[in-house]
């Protein structure tokens, strides 16, 4: 399907002409069945709250959606609670105030990686020195001796681990069952930011030990605005930060946004075949894609690195630094070009200064100036072949003139 045909309104026309749309990790197109989920939504009266029988087809479509988000997780409808987006699911979660077994548990310590999103770095409604940032190595994987070292400081008090799965800059994947391994023998809970997760690499909260974990469905083709707290086990859960009027079980008051929610339950369950491979390919066409495509920048210019190269990471995401390259510019000429791609995340792409992802690793081992950024090529389930060839097209003439410009120019 060509770009200009997924980015088509309902009335047929695009803004601009055909443009080469590499930027998924920022947000996903709109899928075709979502926003027939959100059409159909938006015509019915009931709130799901109500008895009558307006109410009670709202509810079903409700738990619908529920059930479909539930199984993308690979956890019960009952663990799902419905947020406005992965942001408030995670200021949701990063709270000192928890309830395990019925019984409260107080949590003064909390532990994030130096290359997390904003949203789980910033520690939410942690004091400020109840927060530890844990370092990273070149590749962008948790230092375990960083882990060991809070783990002994906390001595034996409850603590709270909370990181993003996979990078959304780097595509680096973290090894959850490793750490949480680490954590046993420790009074420690695990939130997991699974927002790059969904759709492309199964989400497994039980086999990982992840007690909650975050989604947000505008990042595998739902419609924004919506996002959602997931938990393992429900009677492990963080206190509710909106209580209002009992909405979600008690545990995120106001009305549900049921359009939003029937389109994230769509989405979910497109997600869910794709992860798993149901449909009959997953994301292994999309790795092969990503896989030429970095072949084809380290041809052009041999003094480009690819960020998290010797880690595990989402088959659809490729990040690279040049020393002669400054993120932001060459960005502007894709863009000029017709290429949507980006320099950093989308949350902090558009603000200057240098990217906190890129100074993390550089502070492990990679080599770069941070001050330069790196630029990311996210892409999606349905890129097409001729999309990448279209990039590398244009990369050709942009990163060649870096490569005449870099001090190693008689090697490019």
């Amino acid at each position: 399907m060509a770009v200009a045909q997924r980015l088509m309104g309902p009335s047929g026309m695009i803004g601009r002409s055909q443009r080469t749309y590499l930027d998924h990790n920022a947000t996903a197109p709109v899928l075709p069945a979502v926003r027939d989920a959100v059409m159909d939504a938006l015509g019915r009266v009931g709130n799901p709250s109500s008895v009558h029988a307006e109410g009670r087809a709202a509810k079903a479509l409700l738990d619908k959606a529920r059930d479909s988000v539930a199984m993308l997780a690979g956890v019960s409808p009952d663990g799902v609670v419905f947020t406005s987006g992965a942001t408030e699911a995670a200021a949701t979660a990063l709270s000192p105030h928890w309830l395990r077994g019925g019984r409260e548990v107080r949590v003064e310590r909390l532990a994030v990686l130096d290359t997390d999103h904003p949203c789980i770095r910033g520690g939410e409604r942690f004091d400020a020195q109840g927060v530890t940032r844990l370092g990273v190595d070149a590749d962008g994987q948790m230092l375990q001796s960083a882990l060991e070292a809070w783990l002994q400081d906390l001595a034996g008090q409850p603590g709270l681990l909370a990181l993003c799965w996979a990078n959304s800059e780097t595509g680096v994947v973290q090894d959850m069952a490793a750490i949480r391994s680490s954590l046993a023998g420790h009074d420690v809970l695990l939130v997991a930011d699974a927002v790059q997760m969904a759709g492309r690499l199964p989400i497994e909260l039980e086999s990982c030990g992840i007690d909650a974990a975050v989604l947000s469905a505008h990042k595998f083709g739902g419609p924004k605005g919506i996002g959602a707290l997931i938990l393992r086990d429900e009677d492990t859960r963080p206190f509710a930060m909106m209580v209002g009027g009992g909405q979600e079980r008690g545990r995120r008051g106001g009305t549900e946004s049921l359009p939003l929610i029937a389109g994230f339950g769509a989405a979910a369950q497109i997600a869910a075949e794709q992860a798993s491979g149901a449909d009959g390919a997953g994301w292994a066409s999309t790795q092969r894609l990503r896989d030429s495509l970095e072949t084809a920048l380290l041809a052009m210019a041999p003094d480009l690195r690819i960020l998290g190269a010797g880690a595990l990471r989402l088959p659809n995401t490729t990040a690279f630094t040049h020393p002669a390259m400054r993120a932001e510019t060459l960005q502007i000429a894709f863009d000029l070009q017709g290429i949507a791609l980006s320099a950093g995340s989308a949350c902090s792409s558009g603000k200057i200064g240098a990217s906190h992802v890129l100074a993390a690793m550089v502070a492990g081992g990679y080599v770069a100036d941070p001050a330069l950024g790196a630029l990311r090529i996210s892409l999606g389930p349905d890129t097409e072949a001729g999309e990448i060839e279209t990039f590398c097209r244009v990369a050709k003439g942009l990163i060649g003139r870096l490569a005449a410009a870099s001090p190693r120019s008689d090697a490019a």
